[in-house]
């Protein structure tokens, strides 16, 4: 593609990434291709400066400086054209400690005044021995550096139990999907004041997504996949996700060249989620059609359901009042599961006779059950 050995090659980083994204910028090969050598030629925008990369998909040569100032304005463009963060908002950012929080975090911090937002963190705990507290100390440092508001919530507060303790009692079943389902942004961002929450998900998130819900033959979720976020239904904050349209390549480079703090381990229970397979098959489909991740993203824009398909709008959690498609959430749900002893039930199929309430004075009963507040 290329003659000069210096410059970034989006294959060799895609192979890199293969093996974990955030060990690439750290791989001493992918930082000497990172580096400027002499024979490189100059960034074809400011013609000052070597070329340090080529963007994965254009091609196009830029030094580190060039480039991080076209990913910021590339998310810019993506919230003004989708309108997705109002002026005067405050927006709460869904910090997790990891690479893409951490980006979007300093990117819509950069972009203030251009979007006349006020800008905060919400993380939440969700209590996994060994891995969340050093999460949760690289997102205080980045409140810290960045003077930005850090409201933290944990699942101990909101529910019975933590991550860790619906692990055991869901041991051999695909526990990491658990573990999404006790995300209390909602509540973290409404108790900060918050009008938006914006979260993470790059392109290729959103495209794994996809693909699980293709191999899943899940419609419902295929339908309301769509646009760059959801407007608030049944009461929930509007959620956006600027880093849709930004490649995890492109994410990775940014946290590289502005030289970011964050968090690069893996959650010890990843390893068991079903992702990881359509992670795989992703990067084999990326690696024969470049512009796979792309259109899966935007398959869900062209995607139209019969009327009989079409799933219900969303509305609100009968126990909690969180955003819900069925009478209670997932989190709910699963909640029930585990007070019945039926938690491999609580997400999936055989959740029917878990949207029922259940009987007075039975472990499922919601008098008997921590709620959201």
């Amino acid at each position: 593609m290329h003659s000069c050995p210096g410059l970034f090659h989006a294959g060799v980083l895609s192979r890199e990434l293969l093996k974990g994204s955030d060990a690439a910028i750290r791989n001493p090969h992918v930082t000497r291709l990172l580096c400027p050598l002499p024979q490189c030629p100059p960034c074809t925008s400011c013609h000052a400066a070597r070329a340090a990369l080529r963007r994965p998909r254009s091609g196009q040569a830029l030094c580190g400086a060039c480039f991080c100032s076209a990913f910021e304005a590339k998310v810019l463009h993506t919230v003004l054209a989708g309108r997705l963060l109002p002026p005067g908002g405050v927006v709460a950012v869904g910090a997790s400690g990891g690479k893409d929080s951490t980006v979007l975090a300093h990117v819509l911090r950069a972009l203030v005044p251009r979007l006349g937002i006020s800008l905060q963190l919400v993380a939440v705990d969700e209590g996994i021995g060994g891995y969340r507290d050093a999460a949760l100390a690289a997102v205080r440092r980045q409140a810290a550096r960045w003077e930005l508001p850090l409201t933290i919530l944990a699942c101990e507060d909101l529910f019975r139990g933590l991550t860790d303790a619906v692990a055991r009692r869901t041991a051999g079943s695909d526990r990491s999907r658990y573990c999404c389902t006790f995300c209390g942004e909602l509540q973290a961002a409404r108790r900060a004041g918050a009008t938006n929450i914006a979260i993470s998900h790059n392109a290729d998130d959103m495209a794994e997504t996809r693909l699980m819900n293709f191999l899943r033959g899940d419609a419902g979720r295929l339908a309301r996949g769509g646009g760059l976020g959801s407007p608030g239904e049944g009461g929930a904050l509007p959620r956006c996700r600027p880093l849709q349209f930004a490649s995890q390549k492109e994410v990775v480079l940014y946290a590289h060249f502005r030289r970011l703090d964050y968090f690069s381990e893996e959650c010890v229970y990843a390893p068991e989620a079903f992702r990881g397979h359509a992670r795989d098959l992703l990067k084999r489909l990326e690696a024969a059609r470049p512009s796979a991740v792309l259109d899966l993203v935007h398959s869900a824009e062209r995607l139209a359901l019969a009327a009989s398909a079409r799933p219900p709008r969303p509305g609100a959690c009968s126990r909690c009042g969180a955003l819900a498609s069925r009478a209670l959430c997932q989190a709910c749900a699963l909640l029930d599961g585990l007070n019945r002893g039926r938690p491999r039930l609580a997400i999936g199929k055989g959740r029917r006779g878990l949207d029922k309430q259940a009987t007075p004075g039975t472990p499922g009963d919601p008098a008997q059950t921590k709620t959201i507040r």
